[in-house]
């Protein structure tokens, strides 16, 4: 019992302390946005264009393709070779999949930024 009231109060005693003790003054300087020394040249709620996000969306298809990729690729390697087979054929059916949808967003001009 002793060591769960310490448990509990080591770490709430710093938070609650530094929440009394700190100073509560909030200047302009304080509210601006960090450019790491720099004057802020814009806003810091600029929009971003949808391109970012359908590059980012696209980045992570692939990454996760690779995480797929890597183990299938290992149990290749095994001597099974009635199983080696059917994860072949299911590989070129994932890879297809993943080239055609590459294909559908190079048509729609999603990696265009022109």
């Amino acid at each position: 019992m002793i060591f769960f009231v310490f448990a509990v109060i080591f770490p709430v005693l710093p938070i609650v302390l530094g929440r009394f003790l700190r100073p509560s003054i909030y200047g302009k300087g304080k509210m601006r946005p960090y450019e790491c020394g720099i004057d802020p040249v814009t806003e810091a709620h600029d929009r971003f264009t949808v391109r970012y996000y359908i590059v980012a969306m696209l980045f992570l298809i692939f990454d996760v393709e690779t995480i797929f990729l890597l183990p299938w690729a290992v149990i290749y390697m095994g001597n099974d070779f009635s199983f080696t087979k059917f994860a072949l054929l299911e590989m070129f059916i994932f890879i297809g999949i993943l080239i055609v949808g590459y294909y559908y967003a190079w048509r729609k001009g999603a990696l265009e930024w022109a």
